[in-house]
């Protein structure tokens, strides 16, 4: 991406001067127009009203500009050039390189756009890898293996010319109900906290921009509903929604943030300067850009009524702390009139440009010999080095719930009948951000663009000898019973039944998980339910697999179905990673990162809640304890926790203890589970969750090994939001449990903080410093 000539620079084009001075320089020279021209962006996108892959896409695609209209005076962003039309690596880049050369040549001093593109589960374009999705990556809490995938992708963009990626999604699980539980991390913040920022470090490591969303509350929408209010009170929204955001800004280095679509408690996150600007820049330290979610901007108006007019709303925005206005120029594109008469100042315009303009020089984009050409013809987006990351992901994100008649690892049935509408669907593997779901049902001459065996396939190689067939049963969501007795008789000769079911991602209701899909309950979709029943009155021994994007109530098939089997959208190379589990190849090691309720309709609620929002003491005629709880997760070896340990009884509030705990591999075959730690604070000035995760590791032991997990713990790890709405670290005792899930914690020890109230500030210890001993063999790790 560079030419070897010398190039004559002015001061904005000298690498050697400080960033500050190249872009104060270049910032002078520009007009209001092109200044305005450096915070908008362009798509060239042009999908009907059945095709939209972003909310209201086909009623804001009917009024953009031409290309070369919207490029005019320059461009801020080009928005998904590789992602939107399918092509081949090689010519993406082309296509890229033509679009950037276009506005360098329309912008009077030859500036470049950042390229930004979706990057949730693998780079979103033709041919590439599609990883696990973010629910997955919370299931096997490998914050290491998550930052090496973050890399690959990081990598991968970069090649094809790529500046940003709109990634990860940080919104902590408050409703399972909500379509996109699929592309959080889970419902513990800290755990979001800790792999989402691996990802960012992932990505960042190799050159790309990671992209934070969605700031913030956005995954506590009421009802579950896409885009609907957030009912959510300054503690809840500071305590459970901000702590992913700030580790990740403070300690990661994301260098882009992208707004909610939420409003919470009337006053939508796109116009927020309290969010925006006071907590992201003035506390928190944040030096990035602010995007826009895709229309977040006009929707100020049409959606939140908070403007009169598309140029009121880009004001609003613009005040607010938003710098870049995404996927097309909008309210920004109309600001001019507004600076005119005084109703806007230009000043404002002219700090989010700075923004701009910095994090093009710190791509390079400012500088002589930048070039947008590069050479991707033999870029291989979907490489053995991608799909072994994945594979290693799918397996270590499979989470083994039941197994109470040890009818798994399957000891080589004669006959497996395979049964679900899931069973023989490669795309049940894959997220709604993944390109084959997001945009190839456009395209079905390309098919899923990658190789994406099937189950019935993975399962025939991982079982040679054995009879398997696939039945569907029943139909996703559909109320067609027609496919059961034929599935019954499958059933009922075979030795063993694996039903597979759960979701298809889709768009907007064209799926039942993902954007704009939202569940009314948390029951089995369409007759699924039913297909197990029918399934169970064979008599035959039923393995129940699932896979979804949320998790859905199990509670009527514990105790009754041979064992069960969790996976949240596992990726291209899920297949295999699941055939393996069942053949006992791999040795099952995820954990849960969200509970499994025990029926469908007591809902919402998570582990993290206070005594009022637990089950019990007959309060209430619903039940709503789970069916597995958050943590949970089996093996076929088994562990045990020795007894937990602290270096001292009393800390001051800005004191360290280190809790101290074995753990043992007890069974006769090697694997990996999850030491976690749990703090209750049992007396406070406010309510606090019963139990809430403040550390953890993934332990792999051979059989009969022990290591040694040590958690490092600052008084901050206890601190929380007080009655005046700051942060304090309050005298009293801590309880802390230790063991592998929120319910099974047999290692407990209390401590006591001494001292006054404290306030942490700004600076606080956001994460517990953590280490494996295995003797010989120690790792360092930050979890």
């Amino acid at each position: 991406m560079t030419t070897t000539e010398p190039v004559a620079t002015t001061a904005w084009q000298d690498p050697s001067l400080p960033s500050a001075e190249r872009v104060e320089d270049l910032l002078a020279r520009l007009t209001l127009v092109e200044k305005l021209a450096q915070l908008g962006s362009y798509w060239d996108d042009k999908r009907g009203s059945d095709e939209v892959i972003a909310p209201m896409q086909d009623v804001f695609s009917a009024g953009r500009p031409t290309f070369d209209q919207a490029i005019a005076h320059g461009i801020g962003q080009l928005t998904r050039t590789l992602g939107t039309h399918p092509a081949p690596a090689g010519e993406g880049a082309r296509r890229l390189a033509t679009a950037q050369r276009a506005v360098q040549a329309a912008s009077r001093f030859g500036i470049p756009a950042v390229a930004h593109e979706e990057c949730l589960t693998g780079f979103t374009t033709l041919g590439a890898t599609v990883y696990p999705a973010p629910l997955a990556w919370g299931a096997s809490f490998d914050v290491e293996l998550v930052e090496r995938m973050a890399h690959a992708i990081g990598t991968d963009l970069r090649s094809v010319g790529v500046h940003q990626g709109l990634a990860p999604v940080l919104d902590v699980v408050r409703d399972y109900r909500w379509g996109r539980v699929e592309e959080t991390v889970g419902e513990d913040p800290y755990e979001v906290a800790e792999i989402g920022s691996a990802y960012v470090r992932g990505l960042e490591s190799a050159g790309v921009v990671a992209t934070l969303k969605h700031f913030a509350g956005y995954s506590a929408s009421r009802g579950g509903r896409n885009h609907a209010p957030v009912a959510a009170g300054p503690r809840e929204v500071a305590d459970v929604f901000l702590p992913p955001f700030e580790m990740a800004v403070r300690e990661a280095g994301a260098r882009s943030v992208m707004n909610s679509y939420a409003e919470i408690d009337g006053l939508p996150a796109a116009a927020d300067r309290g969010l925006l600007t006071e907590l992201l820049r003035d506390r928190w330290g944040f030096t990035g850009t602010v995007v826009s979610d895709y229309w977040s901007v006009p929707f100020l108006r049409s959606k939140h009524g908070l403007a009169g007019t598309v140029a009121e709303a880009g004001a609003l925005a613009l005040r607010a702390g938003l710098d870049v206005e995404l996927p097309d120029t909008g309210g920004y594109g109309l600001l001019a009139p507004l600076i005119e008469t005084g109703e806007l100042a230009e000043a404002d315009v002219d700090r989010a440009v700075r923004r701009v303009l910095q994090q093009k020089v710190e791509l390079g984009l400012l500088d002589p010999r930048w070039s947008p050409d590069v050479d991707a013809d033999g870029v291989d987006l979907d490489s053995p080095r991608n799909r072994g990351i994945a594979r290693e992901l799918a397996e270590r994100s499979v989470v083994l719930l039941a197994n109470d008649r040890g009818a798994l690892p399957l000891a080589q049935p004669t006959t497996v009948a395979l049964v679900g509408p899931c069973a023989d669907d490669p795309r049940a593997f894959l997220g709604c951000y993944s390109y084959p779901v997001h945009v190839l049902p456009r395209h079905p001459h390309l098919g899923l663009g990658v190789a994406v065996p099937t189950l019935s396939d993975a399962l025939r190689a991982e079982l040679p000898g054995t009879a398997v067939t696939a039945y569907a049963g029943v139909p996703l969501v559909e109320p067609d019973r027609s496919g059961i007795p034929d599935a019954v008789r499958a059933a009922r000769d075979a030795d063993v039944v694996v039903a597979v079911v759960g979701d298809r991602a889709g768009m907007f209701g064209r799926g039942t998980s993902g954007e704009g899909s939202d569940a009314p309950d948390l029951d089995l979709p369409g007759a699924q339910g039913d297909l197990v029943e029918a399934l169970l009155d064979t008599g035959t021994p039923v393995v129940l697999v699932v896979l979804s994007g949320r998790p859905y109530a199990l509670g009527p098939y514990v105790g009754r179905v041979a064992a069960i089997v969790q996976a949240f959208f596992p990726g291209e190379e899920a297949a295999a990673a699941i055939a393996g589990v069942l053949g006992g190849r791999v040795n099952p090691s995820g954990h849960l990162p969200v509970q499994v309720p025990m029926t469908g309709a007591a809902l919402p609620h998570t582990y993290l809640a206070p005594p009022l929002g637990q089950d019990g003491d007959r309060i209430s005629a619903v039940r709503i304890a789970p069916a597995f709880p958050f943590g949970h997760g089996l093996s076929y070896t088994t562990f045990e926790t020795g007894a937990l340990g602290l270096d001292r009884e009393r800390i001051p509030t800005d004191g360290r203890i280190e809790a101290t705990v074995d753990v043992t591999n007890t069974g006769d075959r090697d694997g990996a589970t999850v030491v976690q730690l749990y703090a209750s604070d049992p007396v406070a000035s406010v309510t606090r969750p019963v139990r809430q995760l403040v550390g953890f590791a993934r332990v792999a032991l051979a059989a009969g090994q022990t290591a040694t997990v040590r958690f490092g713990l600052h008084a901050d790890r206890f601190s929380f939001t007080g009655r005046d709405l700051a942060r304090v670290v309050e005298p009293g005792r801590i309880d802390l449990a230790a063991g592998l899930s929120s319910a099974d914690t047999p290692a407990t020890a209390t401590f006591t903080i001494e001292g006054t109230t404290r306030l942490t500030g700004d600076r606080r210890v956001l994460r517990t410093e953590v280490r494996v001993d295995h003797g010989t063999d120690d790792r360092d790790h930050h979890a």
